[in-house]
């Protein structure tokens, strides 16, 4: 037998409605089924450098040629990290479970990027800093998404909910979150592309949105601060990408609606989309949610829901025997 390591990242929102590009936060379905991305690395073939291998449910919307998967990226700039320190790169084999859909709004790249720096530094010895690790995660989501954006690879990455700071060499810090707050996650089966999405936002904003943008977010952070449950949850509004954003998504409204009158905190979309979230404080309420995405805003077979808390572990690698 020999000697192989198991990584996983989870799946996650960002913004957050109130957080445009500066939260996010990592999920974990309460019926602890998988949301996230696998990887289990271990030695290749003398010579092979770097083998892919994709599996899982949404393996088949990957490129056909591994190389051009994010992963193999991963490996190429982990190996020129590597071998700038005069280190020789060992031969490896991945195998990556790919769990999440892409271009859902659940931090699918960010999963992958994430699972594969972890899997590749825990083979390498834990030798690899949280500078460098980080560093390598953002240009490789920059890769996929056309710029570097921490609101997916940090909280996907350090779990919790993550406020993006990228000030004096902090990357995110982590911000108190609400232990009877149920977050209903759900992906329709339909895809809106992170560019697209980007391209439908004005170039400018009134100064009177700024501003409310500013104090909904400043009100947020201190309210998970001091604990205060109902201001962060009158803060949970999106005044940035919503307007637009929504008519990208079918049965947006009638969701948002359906869960308002339920006594949802808020529905909002996750990330760029399609997928969207509902944040309540009865499971029960939750679990009604859940049952009306399903049978309401789910287009097709791809498409999933799930009753989520905060996933406050975030990624991990694990020694495992193969």
């Amino acid at each position: 037998m020999s000697t192989a390591y198991r990584a996983y990242a989870p799946a996650s929102a960002a913004n957050l409605s109130v957080g445009f590009d500066l939260l996010g936060a990592a999920l974990k379905p309460v019926s602890d089924k998988v949301l996230g991305d696998e990887i289990v690395i271990s030695g290749g073939a003398a010579g092979s450098g770097c083998v892919v291998e994709c599996r899982g449910r949404y393996a088949g919307k990957l490129p056909d040629d591994p190389k051009k998967n994010i992963v193999y990226q991963a490996y190429l700039l982990v190996k020129e990290l590597w071998e700038s320190k005069q280190q020789s790169m060992p031969d490896v084999h991945l195998v990556l479970s790919k769990n999440l859909p892409i271009c859902s709004g659940l931090g699918s790249s960010a999963a992958s990027v994430v699972a594969a720096v972890v899997a590749l530094d825990a083979y390498l010895g834990s030798a690899l800093s949280e500078s460098e690790k980080l560093d390598l995660m953002g240009r490789l989501e920059g890769q996929i998404s056309g710029s570097i954006h921490y609101d997916n690879v940090a909280p996907c990455y350090y779990g919790g909910l993550q406020l993006i700071v990228g000030e004096e060499g902090t990357v995110s810090r982590t911000l108190p979150d609400f232990d009877r707050w149920y977050w209903v996650s759900c992906f329709p089966g339909i895809k809106v592309s992170t560019s697209e999405a980007r391209r439908i936002l004005p170039d400018e904003y009134s100064r009177a949105t700024c501003i409310t943008y500013a104090r909904h977010l400043a009100n947020f952070v201190d309210a998970c601060h001091r604990g205060d449950e109902q201001l962060a949850a009158a803060c949970l509004v999106d005044v940035i990408a919503e307007p637009y954003r929504k008519d990208l998504i079918p049965g947006f409204s009638q969701a948002r609606d359906f869960g308002r009158s339920l006594g949802a905190f808020a529905t909002g979309i996750s990330g760029s989309g399609s997928s969207v979230f509902s944040v309540f404080d009865d499971l029960e309420k939750a679990n009604e949610m859940k049952v009306y995405l399903e049978r309401n805003f789910i287009a097709n077979e791809d498409g999933f829901c799930h009753v989520c808390r905060i996933d406050r572990r975030g990624a991990y690698a694990e020694k495992i025997e193969v």
